[in-house]
């Protein structure tokens, strides 16, 4: 079992290092290239900043836990662990939709992109991006605070809001109506956003030349990628939550659960890095020295 834990140490911590270098690398590439300050970078700059933040609220943990032989945590720990994953959930959500305007403006109306997307525009939606999620989830998230808990085992790898609930010996029926209501405001005005966009990025390309077609899907594959990848884990932690999954194995319900915090915060900045030149272009200089390689303007 020692050996195991070790294994297991190792394994997360390797992809806890993984996830601060891509990330940290990305955000610095952007923050000092002021060649990239522009909409699509800036949103990405807060897609990995928002990965730090989520994966630092599962991985310190655990790999604290994997050392330790107690597995118990602290009420404030729980506490503190659900409003960091929930705010980056709905953080990471709200940054895909605005990336999804931000790309139905650059096909769209690109001879009107600069003037739609100023930069002082890009800073109050990223603004807003952080903002508006913490003070929704925080809104809920206090009647979370007023709970008395009495049971003291929580089946899962990390605490999450809905899973606390069912801890409390106090009344919750009203959570549940809350907590559907909360659900629909954190993800319809997104999801309405992104289809609003993307229909009408496939109008217009339904209606382009090859060319324009091949350039559209160029812009779009990494935020679709990333969206897809998000999908995933959201699928994943639902069905954790609230179906009965004891039918699969123990490593296939982890895994379930640890995707949402993990694969994204690793492989979104890869998905960026490899698919755009402006961004890969300068990693690629790095690691061949002065080899110069021209990024595409």
């Amino acid at each position: 079992m020692e050996s195991l834990n070790s294994v297991y140490f190792c394994l997360f911590f390797f992809l806890y290092i993984v996830i601060i270098v891509e990330n940290t690398s990305l955000i610095g590439l952007i923050v000092l290239q002021k060649s990239l300050h522009e909409p699509m970078y800036l949103l990405v700059c807060n897609l990995a900043a928002n990965g730090l933040y989520g994966s630092t609220a599962l991985l310190p943990a655990m790999l604290k836990h994997i050392l330790s032989r107690s597995h118990q945590v602290t009420l404030s720990s729980c506490l503190l662990q659900v409003f960091t994953v929930h705010t980056y959930a709905i953080v990471e959500f709200t940054i895909l939709a605005a990336m999804s305007y931000d790309r139905y403006v650059a096909i769209c109306r690109p001879l009107h992109y600069h003037t739609a997307m100023p930069l002082s525009k890009v800073y109050k939606i990223i603004t807003l991006t952080w903002l508006l999620p913490f003070v929704a989830f925080l809104a809920m998230f206090s009647l979370t605070l007023n709970l008395r808990f009495c049971q003291p085992v929580m089946e899962r790898l990390y605490c999450l809001n809905y899973s606390l609930v069912r801890l409390s010996c106090s009344d919750t029926g009203y959570m549940n109506i809350v907590g559907i209501v909360s659900v629909f405001l954190y993800t319809v005005p997104q999801i309405v956003l992104i289809f609003y966009t993307y229909g009408h990025i496939l109008k217009i390309c339904v209606f382009s030349s090859r060319e324009s077609q091949s350039k559209a899907l160029r812009t779009c594959t990494p935020h679709l990628l990333t969206l897809v990848n998000y999908a995933i884990g959201c699928f994943f932690e639902i069905a954790q939550s609230r179906f009965e999954l004891s039918h699969l194995t123990f490593e296939s319900r982890s895994f379930m659960s640890l995707y949402f915090l993990i694969f994204p915060p690793i492989l979104n900045p890869a998905i960026y890095g490899m698919s755009i030149q402006r961004i890969r272009a300068p990693v690629l200089r790095i690691f061949n020295g002065k080899r110069k390689i021209p990024a595409k303007p």
